[in-house]
């Protein structure tokens, strides 16, 4: 089976095919941008993939506010040229796309779990993408001949991912410490907001599972079902990397009107695939440790 991954470049397209292969949307010139409707259809038609899982999207919120229309652009406007490449080339297999639990935005406490019903309340011009390209997605699986499945994953973290985002950013601020590089200081933002986390390798497989077995037009949360403040988070990787420091909150990463609390029902993905988490935190925050600890090396 010819397997088309979009956005492999990134760390969940590398997870991806790492454990269960995959070939990059690219041509002789390099990966493709999915903004360049002529290249994506040329490529499609060369490669004439029998699955697709769609990743590649702009991915930062702060970015999407900072310039909406390229966010827009790419995730949306991205998502159609695949599309109608894929139809234009014959295409009959199955697509996952992968969207985001940004599209619920504000959710009420007394909701929490959220499940896939929850009304969907963006928040960012990130978010009205995703929801945008979702409901793009859900209407050609329900107009069109191929089967086409959708995903809200929370938020994934592990190896590979950049230091711009939480997690891996404290890491590489811990590790810094350890080896004296910065004072015994870490910057952060609102470490009392929860998120509901998830190793991306056990993520992936929940996409693999899903591409085989998931139901057309249907919508799965992909998260463990539980809330982490991410002061639990920082204080784990505190412990495991033996380091003593101040928590001092630095008004640049406050986000203003921050979901305060979030957490996913995966029951429907539960149900349907068998799938549930297997990585333990503990071994998920070691590993990114190592990564950090890796790179200050080089």
């Amino acid at each position: 089976m010819k397997l088309l991954v979009t956005g492999s470049s990134g760390a969940v397209g590398r997870h991806f095919t790492s454990q269960f292969g995959g070939l990059a949307l690219e041509d002789e010139a390099g990966l493709v941008d999915l903004r360049d409707a002529t290249r994506v259809r040329s490529v499609i038609a060369a490669i004439q993939p029998d699955a697709v899982l769609h990743l590649a999207a702009q991915s930062s919120v702060a970015d999407s506010f900072d310039d909406p229309r390229a966010t827009y652009d790419v995730n949306f406007f991205g998502t159609l040229h695949l599309l109608e490449a894929l139809d234009g080339c014959g295409f009959r297999g199955a697509l996952l796309y992968v969207g985001s639990a940004d599209v619920y935005g504000s959710t009420d406490d007394s909701h929490l779990p959220i499940p896939e019903t929850h009304p969907l309340r963006p928040r960012s011009p990130y978010g009205v993408s995703k929801v945008a390209a979702e409901a793009l997605c859900y209407q050609w699986s329900q107009t069109q001949n191929f089967r086409i499945v959708l995903t809200r994953p929370f938020n994934l973290i592990g190896p590979g991912q950049d230091a711009r985002f939480a997690v891996p950013g404290f890491a590489r601020q811990i590790v810094q410490i350890r080896n004296r590089i910065r004072d015994a200081v870490i910057a952060t933002g609102d470490l009392d907001v929860t998120r509901d986390f998830t190793d991306i390798r056990d993520a992936v497989r929940a996409y693999r599972l899903l591409l085989d077995a998931g139901e057309n037009g249907g919508i799965y949360n992909v998260c463990s079902g539980r809330e982490r403040s991410l002061r639990e988070i920082l204080l784990a990787l505190l412990h495991i990397a033996g380091v003593q420091a101040t928590l001092s909150v630095a008004p640049e990463r406050l986000r203003p009107h921050e979901q305060r609390r979030v957490a996913g029902d995966p029951g429907k993905l539960f149900a349907r695939t068998g799938w549930a988490p297997q990585i333990p935190l503990e071994t998920t925050l070691k590993d990114i440790l190592k990564e950090a600890e890796d790179k200050s090396e080089r």
